[in-house]
């Protein structure tokens, strides 16, 4: 039984005539009532009498009336579905973003995509494993720090982006032009814990160079960090541009680190073999742009 089949006993149904129907359906009334008898053998009971010239539909031919409804209404609906997501107009459409992105700096571009595709659904998710979600097909799109060649992946490359010093306006140095990694071992430092990747990228060029951070206090979120600065209980390393666009952290400067400076690379990434919507690019390419156009 497919659907084909299903418009056939429709329009028999309608007209209660074969001839009719089969007029109606554009085939000759041999095929169609060869198609009805392959239906009512599938079903194994009969779904019309023919009581002489007439037709009567059958309790069995009722009930499949009811739901041959569905049937051609759900496949209707699909194609409908399909045809508005490749015209962009639905979807869904999953993002795995780095923690510090999410909250500082991509909900006015995720705002301004649903106020252009407000029947699109966006699911975002801030997590440090981009990659490893990607590979799962948890989401759609990745957006982390680049990782090593994958053939099952599309990488695109982001830009990279300089880690800066931020620090209290109050502080002493406050008015530097730039400083370097060594000279901060004298202050008192605000960072992630070991094995978040802002931690380790910066342990990493400091370990190249001969020396360790230490650290006052550890904690697990770029917004708790600057609000340690704001309070003028450390400094910290954090993107350049994470400050941007938020004047709650008036208090707070950045300044350049000096070769070697911690940077971080980043990548658009998906499943090469995976379907990508409408949605999907249009989405892909806001985010390239935004990132290209901030790193250096």
């Amino acid at each position: 039984m497919d659907t084909r089949n299903i418009m056939y006993f429709m329009a028999v149904f309608e007209h209660l005539h074969f001839t009719k129907a089969a007029e109606v359906l554009g085939i000759s009334q041999p095929t169609l009532s060869q198609q009805i008898r392959l239906l009512e053998a599938d079903f194994g009971i009969p779904l019309f009498d023919r009581i002489g010239k007439k037709v009567i539909v059958t309790e069995a031919g009722k009930l499949l009336h009811q739901y041959g409804m569905k049937m051609l209404q759900a496949e209707m609906d699909a194609k409908n579905a399909i045809r508005e997501l490749r015209s962009e107009k639905r979807g869904t459409v999953r993002l795995a973003v780095l923690p510090s992105d999410l909250d500082f700096r991509l909900v006015p571009l995720f705002i301004e995509f649903k106020t252009q595709y407000p029947e699109t659904q966006l699911q975002v998710f801030s997590t440090i494993f981009v990659r490893d979600e990607v590979l799962a097909h948890k989401v759609d799109i990745g957006i982390g720090l680049c990782s090593p060649l994958d053939k099952r992946l599309v990488q695109v490359p982001l830009g990279s982006e300089p880690y800066y010093l931020f620090v209290h306006t109050a502080s002493e140095l406050a008015k530097r032009d730039e400083i370097t990694l060594e000279e901060i071992k004298q202050h008192s430092l605000v960072m992630y814990p070991k094995g978040y990747l802002g931690r380790d990228l910066v342990d990493e060029v400091c370990r190249k160079q001969g020396f360790e951070l230490p650290t006052v206090m550890e904690v697990d979120s770029a917004s708790s960090l600057l609000q340690l600065v704001s309070a003028g209980v450390g400094v910290t390393i954090q993107p350049r541009d994470l400050l941007k666009q938020h004047l709650e952290w008036s208090n707070i400067v950045s300044i350049p680190i000096s070769e070697p400076a911690p940077i971080r690379h980043l990548e658009l990434t998906y499943y090469a073999d995976r379907f990508i919507s409408k949605a999907q690019q249009k989405l892909s390419e806001r985010l390239i742009n935004f990132f290209q156009s901030r790193t250096v």
